[in-house]
């Protein structure tokens, strides 16, 4: 992964996460991108048994829509895919104009 994956604070924070067998999904960061001062999309990470799957909430800017869409989820096999993902997604904000936090 690239330094943008250390300034989002993807890097993986060691071993320890859900356990195996685990029911429960745990949040392993979210991400927020904004525009005009107006939130475009909300990233999460979730972390349960040996999987990682991230989810999307997605407020249109072209509508009045209050609720936001949910594309996804995403699903994948490793931290690091997962990470590339939302490390390639949040560039990709940045370079439309937006503001990652």
């Amino acid at each position: 992964m690239s330094d943008l994956a250390d300034e989002y604070g993807l890097r993986a924070p060691g071993k320890g996460g859900a356990k195996k067998g685990s029911k429960a999904a745990k949040e392993s960061f979210h991400r927020h991108a904004k525009k005009d001062g107006r939130r475009v999309v909300i990233l999460r990470l979730f972390e349960r048994d040996e999987q990682f799957v991230v989810e999307c909430d997605v407020y249109p800017t072209n509508s009045l829509r209050v609720e936001p869409l949910h594309p996804g989820p995403y699903h994948f096999g490793a931290r690091d895919e997962a990470a590339t993902f939302i490390e390639e997604a949040l560039l990709a904000l940045e370079y439309l104009g937006c503001d990652v936090s």
